[in-house]
This record gives C-alpha cells, sequence and structure tokens, in this order.
C-alpha cells in the first residue's frame, strides 16, 4: 500500500488521523525519535507466513514479534518471518520496511499486540520511510480490524526471530 492508498482508505472509512512527515528513519525506534512519538505507541510492522499465508505482526517499536506467542495464538502449526519476495507483489506503492499494520486493501489479516490497544494513540509508517500517521487507537481498530493477541517481547538484541518489513 503506497502513502496515497493509506490515506485513501482511511478517508473511505471515515477515519480521524494525522500525517507527519519526517527525516527518512528505517527502523521503528529511529521513526520514533524521528517524530517525538513514544516508542510505547511507534509501530514496528513485521511481515510473517501463518502455516503459509501471509500476514502482519504489529507490536510497539520496544518490542520485538514472539513468533511462537503468534504461533500459539494464530492456532498455527508454523509461524515464519516472510522474506521480501514473499512481500514483493502484496504491498506496490510502498517502500520496503513501511507497510502499515491495515491488511484489508492487500488480503492480509493483522496481528496486533494487545499491549497496543492500552495507548490513546498510535503511529505507524504510511507505506514510506518519511510519512508516519498518527490515529485514536479506537478508531484505528474500527477501520483496521487487527486480531488483538500477546505476541510482543521485549527488545533484545540477539537470538530473536524477528525482522522489521
Amino acid at each position: 500500500m503506497s502513502i496515497r492508498q493509506t490515506i485513501d482508505f482511511l478517508d473511505q472509512h471515515d477515519a480521524r488521523y494525522v500525517v507527519i512527515s519526517h527525516a527518512k528513519a528505517y527502523t521503528a525506534q529511529q521513526v520514533a525519535a524521528s517524530t517525538h512519538i513514544p516508542g510505547r505507541d511507534m509501530i514496528k510492522v513485521v511481515a510473517v507466513l501463518i502455516d503459509g499465508q501471509l500476514a502482519l505482526a504489529a507490536v510497539p517499536a520496544t518490542c520485538d514479534v514472539d513468533t511462537e506467542r503468534l504461533r500459539s495464538a494464530a492456532d498455527a502449526q508454523v509461524v515464519e518471518i516472510a522474506s521480501e519476495w514473499d512481500l514483493a507483489d502484496r504491498f506496490p506503492g510502498c517502500e520496503l520496511g513501511a507497510m502499515p499494520p491495515i491488511g484489508q486493501p492487500v488480503g492480509v489479516d493483522v496481528y496486533m499486540d494487545r499491549h497496543l490497544a492500552r495507548e490513546k494513540f498510535i503511529a505507524f509508517n504510511a507505506g514510506t520511510h518519511s510519512d508516519v500517521i498518527v490515529m485514536q487507537f479506537p478508531d484505528y481498530r474500527r477501520v483496521a480490524h487487527p486480531k488483538l493477541v500477546n505476541i510482543a517481547r521485549e527488545h533484545q538484541d540477539s537470538g530473536l526471530q524477528t525482522a522489521q518489513i
């Protein structure tokens, strides 16, 4: 989804949001710092394959996706991090690593860590590495219909099976 497609989707669903442009940043924590958004409110999106089907996992920027928790929450046999090849034709116009946590337009489920639902506002990449969308969580939930599950674990420097798209 390009930034235009993301904005069009939100507008079609009467969502209220703000777009913030910032200097290019490539990790969720860098985006949070660049935009002065708390890391707990900035969403890190990870593309995963759940029993071979592409999905998106969303956690706070300060966390990583726990693939074992996701496997259990999705009642799946196998969960693995998706490759760039898995994403190539599903997210046209979206910069690699900047996918918003909105799956309906491209036909994928979004599994979101339940802790994000506690936040009044959330922020996420809008399809580029220089634009962020900020909106109230209840409004996001109403339009995006994420599956709220416990899939985040505190960020660690090694030993985790995580990747940011």
